[in-house]
């Protein structure tokens, strides 16, 4: 067991687990942060994405080891009326919804790369699986939050 400092959703934290723990489960389970989802647990979905330091990770893939120090934002630490949310409803994007936080962080992450995003770039950059297959409402409110985003 290790005692594990860190920031999550401009809070500090500090956790004792072992180094290699990962990441969802301190989210979810220390930290009742349920928003970040578990999917597959390989990394493939995209579900548990979070932020670490502003990029995209797998939190199933991550480790507390690799976060001590840093700044981890979930679903939760967006702001409530944040662009990429207001997107996401004017689209009607999310079907089960299941996925949709992760799609989320990752197009948080994704928009500061790519602030005018071509189709293109989204079907490079954006690999969260939907098995709803909202794909194409999931492209439209991304180029909406870019709108958004910009005003």
């Amino acid at each position: 067991m290790a005692t594990i400092a860190f920031t999550i959703n401009n809070k500090p934290a500090s956790v004792d687990v072992e180094p290699d723990t990962a990441l969802l489960w301190v989210v979810r389970e220390h930290l009742k942060l349920t928003g970040t989802k578990f999917g597959c647990g390989s990394g493939l979905c995209g579900a548990c994405t979070v932020h670490v330091n502003g990029k995209a990770v797998r939190s199933c893939q991550t480790q507390m080891s690799e976060v001590k120090g840093k700044r981890v934002t979930t679903i939760e630490g967006l702001n409530n009326n944040h662009p990429l949310q207001r997107a996401w409803v004017a689209e009607q994007v999310p079907q089960c919804g299941y996925c949709q936080s992760g799609q989320i962080m990752a197009v948080a992450a994704f928009l500061k790369q790519y602030p005018k995003p071509t189709d293109s770039d989204i079907d490079g950059n954006i690999t969260n699986i939907c098995r709803c297959g909202t794909y194409v409402r999931i492209r439209r409110a991304i180029h909406k939050a870019a709108e958004l985003m910009k005003a």
